[in-house]
């Protein structure tokens, strides 16, 4: 053999040597870490409404308004609600709602936030209970986040978690796990995640950052060597030959 063909064959195994190593690390990687099978930004919600039937007097909200705790949100009349109020049955004032004698109640926001899904309009008669609008709690937004997962993938998740947040528009949020849930439904493990990051505010991206928005969620697992995606393969595969 020629100095010239050893010299190919030595380049030729490096290569080899080369490209063996970095598909091992690329698969490696994608072991260590879980895309979710669905997610989308949520916010913690408080539902405005009142065990009271009656007509809606005047609607001061508009959908998608920015309200402050303590503004009101809608009046209501409500024969009764006067007969309560008469009788000592319901406190006058309270941090969802102020009555008057009349009979007349004015709901208000609990909280500052987002109003959304209203329902009711003025002059119409809404039923005891009637959820009349809901307001999205300003700063509290979080990523809801669904997972098909192996028993290997579950002793793998880490305490405070990590997670990569892709956005519609390519951007990039870091967040970490703050609680983990386990449904079964049709004989399937369904892992719902909750996911929080500081990253997440109100509004930002022009409005693409808010609740109801689609994302795509990396849960990182704990990287256990270079080797360990390639181990874990092969385990696998001798299990399903029965070895």
């Amino acid at each position: 053999m020629t100095w010239q063909s050893r010299l190919k064959l030595v380049v030729g195994l490096i290569g080899v040597f080369v490209l063996v190593a970095g598909l091992t690390l690329v698969f490696n990687q994608r072991q260590a870490q879980a895309t979710s099978r669905s997610a989308a930004i949520e916010a913690e919600r408080f539902p405005v409404g009142t065990d009271y039937g009656g007509t809606v007097l005047e609607r001061f909200v508009s959908e998608n308004e920015r309200v402050l705790a303590g503004q009101p949100l809608f009046t209501l009349q409500s024969a009764s609600l006067q007969a309560d109020l008469a009788e000592g049955l319901i406190k006058a004032n309270t941090i969802a709602y102020s009555v008057t004698t009349d009979g007349v109640i004015t709901l208000t926001a609990a909280v500052t936030g987002t109003v959304s899904d209203i329902t009711t309009e003025r002059g119409s008669f809404v039923q005891a209970g009637q959820v009349l609008a809901t307001v999205d709690r300003e700063g509290s937004l979080f990523v809801s986040a669904e997972y098909v997962l192996s028993s290997r993938d579950y002793s793998r998740i880490e305490e405070g978690a990590e997670v990569d947040i892709l956005l519609p528009n390519q951007r990039m949020v870091r967040g970490t796990v703050e609680s983990l849930d386990v449904e079964t439904q049709l004989g399937q493990a369904r892992t719902l995640v909750r996911v929080t990051s500081t990253g997440l505010r109100d509004g930002e991206d022009n409005g693409l950052v808010a609740r109801g928005t689609p994302v795509t969620a990396r849960l990182l697992l704990r990287d256990d060597g270079i080797l360990a995606g390639v181990g874990d393969g092969f385990v696998d595969f001798l299990r399903k030959i029965g070895l």
